[in-house]
């Protein structure tokens, strides 16, 4: 495999065992889709969750042009985790699959569609729309105005260091993180 896999660890040790066992599985998601450019596997051993099944985290993010795909599952042991985490992700391609060759070569001509009836799935509605002043703002103050509004998932802000509108978001494990989009 030519393409780029990262992997990181967070609180354990990568053995060769387990690195053959992630380049066993990733290979399999190349023959799936074979525009991903750049994989990336998170490995988590959290020893302060509550339950003991959810002791292992393993997420897998998948890049391509025009695509990101995100997977997280949780387990007792680290193979089961990404046992887990793959087969999520294999939902995740073939959903995107349907998807973006949905009207290519190999699907029913439209004259057939009129003739069969075909229940339609309905579109996602969106029923409220905001709108709301970005004010400037450092990371710090974006954190301490998430806090006092009482946001506990997100806040949207203008970031003052990078001059442009950024994500404010809460983790698992209590700490921040902060999306800042690109035009693809």
């Amino acid at each position: 495999m030519n393409k780029k896999i990262d992997i990181f660890t967070k609180e354990m040790e990568l053995n060769e065992e387990i690195r053959d066992y992630i380049d066993k599985k990733i290979s399999r998601l190349y023959r799936y889709l074979d525009q991903i450019d750049e994989t990336r596997i998170d490995l988590t051993h959290a020893k302060t969750t509550k339950e003991e099944t959810n002791r292992f985290v393993a997420q897998i993010t998948l890049r391509g042009r025009g695509f990101i795909l995100r997977a997280e599952e949780c387990a007792d042991n680290i193979k089961a985790a990404l046992n887990l985490v793959m087969d999520k992700i294999e939902r995740q391609i073939e959903r995107y699959k349907g998807k973006k060759y949905r009207s290519r070569a190999g699907a029913t001509p439209v004259s057939e569609l009129l003739t069969e009836e075909v229940p339609e799935e309905p579109l996602p509605l969106i029923v409220r729309r905001k709108k709301f002043m970005l004010v400037p703002m450092d990371e710090l103050e974006a954190i301490e105005q998430m806090n006092l509004l009482g946001h506990e998932d997100f806040f949207i802000f203008y970031n003052i260091g990078t001059n442009a509108i950024n994500v404010l978001y809460k983790r698992r494990d209590g700490s921040y993180g902060i999306i800042e989009p690109e035009l693809g």
